[in-house]
């Protein structure tokens, strides 16, 4: 089974196009798919399932009549697939119901399930229809460790040709073979999982730049060499106008010597002057490849210029004999305690009340709610839309450090103020370069790297090293955990055990 894509090109506008004239060819086995938020890869796996049509080129399925399934990023209804699959009782819909451990009489409680359960009963419907083509946009988000083996196992199962939009490293690099590179309205395909391609594509990234500078330097030689020739015909062209009015002068001068002289001087011009087109033609060559280099400018790392610590020794503490979900304990023998500059992990399956346990320490704060920055699991488009409306409103000063902190992230500021709505994306690093805009104290994050795309991330991953005050973070990126923090609260069996995140 194959899946190519031919002089494939979209855009949503006439004057902004996503993708220009992609030529792939997909074949069995996962592929990854990775870039910058707003690059174009959701709307690539869109064109290949046929949700939308291309403005020129075309994609074929060979053989052609395969089944395509696609399962979004976000799950919030329940559809008529995830229904039918839960109450199909076929063998592969048994083996997948055990597989995934999805239960179907949870469905009646479907707003109530987490996100991660919604996930795994989406990839379990996409599965149990035995799709030709599988295309699948950040399957991992919200899942605990253990959901998430469960899902990659079946993923490792499956035969088709698998199409896998995703920042989790660790799986792109597990299953995939190849992946495509989303990137300046271009998309071009790797061997290798990302870790691999991304080497690949550094390397090569780093040869070009060294072909660019070369060519500078060759372009900055030959302009001295042909700023040296123009000196030279000028002087030639002042001594064979001097030779001329002299002979003026001394108008009984007709010797055969001076007519020499003359016509030596103007010879000599005139191949200087044609040395000198000659450099100016290669000047104007070494130019024109040079303007065929496009580099990007990396945004700025360090986003916490002048910090100020907090004025107290701790920033939350919690003493509770018992945490309530609505009614529901979910945690006992809670007593715990955040050091302004501690860096702590929560860890523990989905629905065991790490948010749970993320709003009852807010609770307890010590410092002004103010100079704390909480980052949801999940911002509305509201929320994305209120925190831009937000930003707009700061005075020049503060406007400009946010701003400076989200170009940091990896946003074009000017291009964020000017759009309607931010992103999913956006908004995530938008909040966060708001809240330390203001130098909190303490970042409380619930899954920061939702909807980030891959280098998004590896900045974050760096910012968060340098960040000198309190962080709580839970996060199933174990790569950034292991970067990022050096004390892991583990919830099981209703408690909290404090450990090191490598115990």
């Amino acid at each position: 089974m194959f899946v190519r894509l031919s002089g494939l090109s979209f855009s949503y506008t006439d004057s902004v196009s996503i993708l220009n004239d992609v030529t792939l060819t997909l074949a069995t086995g996962w592929t990854g798919v990775v870039g910058p938020n707003g690059a174009g890869k959701t709307t690539l796996l869109r064109l290949i399932a046929g949700e939308l049509e291309p403005t020129a080129g075309h994609v074929n399925l060979d053989p052609p009549r395969g089944v395509i399934r696609a399962c979004a990023q976000t799950v919030e209804a329940m559809t008529l697939e995830i229904a039918a699959f839960a109450r199909a009782t076929d063998g592969v819909a048994r083996r997948l119901h055990g597989e995934l451990r999805l239960d179907a009489g949870s469905l009646s409680r479907w707003p109530t399930l987490s996100p991660g359960e919604r996930k795994r009963w989406q990839v379990g419907a996409a599965l149990g229809a035995e799709p030709a083509v599988l295309m699948l946009d950040e399957p991992t988000d919200h899942l605990d460790v253990e959901a998430r083996e469960l899902l990659i196992a079946g993923l490792e199962r499956f035969r088709g040709v698998g199409i896998i939009v995703s920042h989790d490293r660790a799986l792109l690099d597990r299953i995939t073979r190849y992946t495509v590179r989303v990137y300046d309205g271009a998309a071009r395909i790797w061997r290798g999982g990302y870790s691999d391609a991304k080497c690949a594509w550094e390397a090569e990234d780093r040869e070009r730049f060294a072909e660019y500078e070369r060519l500078k330097h060759q372009r900055e030689n030959l302009a001295r060499r042909l700023a040296d020739k123009r000196r030279l015909a000028m002087s030639a062209e002042a001594e064979a106008n001097a030779g001329t009015r002299k002979r003026m002068k001394f108008r009984g001068d007709h010797d055969a010597t001076s007519m020499f002289a003359k016509g030596k001087a103007r010879m000599a011009s005139a191949r200087i002057s044609r040395d000198a087109a000659v450099l100016r033609a290669s000047v104007d060559r070494v130019s024109d490849k040079l303007g065929e280099y496009k580099f990007h400018k990396q945004k700025g790392h360090s986003i916490f210029v002048d910090y100020l610590p907090a004025p107290v020794a701790k920033v939350f503490t919690l003493d509770q004999d018992a945490i309530y979900a609505g009614d529901t304990q979910v945690l006992e023998d809670v007593h715990l305690a955040v050091p302004r500059d501690a860096k702590i992990r929560v860890a523990g399956p989905n629905g065991i009340g790490k948010t749970t346990l993320l709003a009852a320490m807010i609770r307890g704060a010590h410092v002004a709610m103010e100079r704390i920055l909480y980052l949801p699991q999940e911002l509305t488009a509201r929320d994305g839309i209120a925190m831009l409306d937000a930003v707009r409103d700061l005075n020049a000063d503060e406007r400009g450090r946010v701003l400076t902190l989200v170009a940091a992230l990896g946003i074009d500021p000017d291009r964020l103020l000017e759009s309607a709505a931010p992103s999913p994306g956006e908004a995530r690093k938008l909040a966060m370069a708001y809240g330390l805009g203001r130098q909190v104290w303490a970042m409380v994050l619930d899954e920061p790297t939702n909807h980030l795309d891959m280098p998004a991330i590896e900045r974050l991953e760096e910012a968060l090293i340098e960040y000198p005050g309190a962080m709580v973070i839970v996060t199933h990126d174990d790569a950034l955990s292991k970067r990022c923090t050096s004390i892991e609260w583990r919830l099981a069996n209703g408690r909290v055990e404090v450990r090191s995140p490598s115990s």
